[in-house]
């Protein structure tokens, strides 16, 4: 695996940032009209409507079978549970205020790589997570207009640690699949996951304004499908950890998104706090981490 970025990689990466910093403002919007698992259900359908041309012509193959346990609870962890928490918290928090919580990511990733591939994050890396958490709970308390907790905000945290764990927990079924072979399949298993909210979906979507329902169509296509397509496919190319530290620019990019189309101005606290987790992932990332182990050994320990 590169150990450096090359351009085609790049690239990948940062198409990822701009299309999932919009889902956010997507997602806000959408929630108008939708109930979190509701958008979360149609989003992914029509995700999963988007490879279906391939996996009917086989050009997606249908996974081994000793692969589908993995994959379907990896399609649970990193699409069910991570959507529907984090659109419940979006109906407390701001876009860029979830955008922020959802920083975090890069800063546990990195920490859950480590203890799987057996190594010891330094004393900087786990200050730099506590710093980065610590401002993930300022946003819960000061995202709104009000100073007040927002206990259903907290679910943005279950969401960090749900993705940090697809991330990670992907690696080994990366040697024997495709990017866009598993983000099919997992996507999939994560729609069926959601399809306990669908009872009222076709209710709601005859009374939802076009718009909205435009954007939920929008966060299937481009965030979900094409997003998780190049972001895997980064994966595959290059440390997980320094793939997924390029999601502390995506709040940045979210916050300006929702300023600028849903009037979401952020607080003053919200700068802290976001400030604060944005800083501590970096510091985190940046701290590097002993290794027990050789790294050879280490990864051919996989599942």
């Amino acid at each position: 695996m590169r150990s450096r970025l090359d351009p085609l990689t790049l690239l990948a990466i940062l198409a990822t940032l701009l299309v999932w910093s919009s889902s956010f403002a997507c997602i806000s919007y959408g929630l108008r009209s939708f109930s979190p698992g509701e958008l979360a259900l149609l989003r992914f359908l029509v995700a999963s409507l988007c490879f279906l041309p391939a996996i009917v012509t086989g050009r997606i193959p249908v996974p081994e079978r000793r692969d589908w346990p993995m994959i379907a609870l990896l399609g649970l962890m990193g699409i069910t549970l991570y959507q529907v928490c984090l659109g419940t918290a979006q109906t407390r928090i701001s876009a860029g205020a979830a955008a922020v919580v959802i920083a975090l990511v890069p800063g546990v990733t990195a920490a859950l790589a480590a203890l799987r591939l057996g190594e010891r994050l330094s004393a900087r890396a786990w200050g730099g997570l506590g710093v980065a958490f610590l401002g993930a709970i300022l946003i819960t308390v000061g995202a709104g207009k009000e100073i007040r907790f927002e206990p259903l905000a907290l679910l943005a945290l279950v969401s960090v640690f749900a993705t940090s764990g697809y991330f990670v927990l992907q690696r080994p079924l990366m040697q024997r699949m495709t990017p866009i072979g598993f983000t099919a399949w997992s996507l999939i298993a994560g729609a069926v996951g959601l399809l306990p909210f669908g009872f009222h979906l076709p209710a709601a979507v005859s009374a939802a304004p076009a718009g909205q329902i435009l954007s939920v169509v929008y966060l299937g296509v481009a965030p979900s499908a094409l997003g998780y397509i190049l972001w895997n496919f980064a994966l595959s190319r290059a440390p997980v950890s320094r793939v997924a530290s390029f999601i502390y620019l995506q709040p940045l990019i979210a916050t300006l998104i929702a300023w600028a189309w849903l009037g979401q101005v952020p607080t003053l606290i919200m700068v802290l706090g976001g400030s604060a987790a944005v800083g501590g992932v970096i510091l985190a990332n940046t701290a590097g981490a002993t290794a027990k182990r050789p790294a050879r050994a280490a990864c051919e320990e996989t599942v």
